[in-house]
């Protein structure tokens, strides 16, 4: 999946399959970790967050089922 950088201290790049509803989020740390079943509705919030760390925290991070990749 193709991953947009972005500015953030903990999160390196996000991407987005908008068929599959299906989140990656790469992080400064190497991790990288898949979403599932996340709205797009909630993926352009998260990409126009101010904190994409803390949205991301708030909204997302066990709310949907994860798997990490990497």
């Amino acid at each position: 999946m193709e991953r947009t950088r972005v500015s953030s201290s903990n999160i390196r790049s996000i991407g987005y399959d908008a068929q599959n509803e299906v989140l990656e989020v790469e992080f400064v740390n190497g991790g990288i970790y898949q979403y599932f079943g996340v709205p797009k509705n909630i993926y352009e919030r998260l990409m126009a967050a101010s904190s994409k760390g803390r949205f991301l925290s708030t909204h997302i991070r066990d709310r949907y089922r994860t798997r990490k990749i990497r």
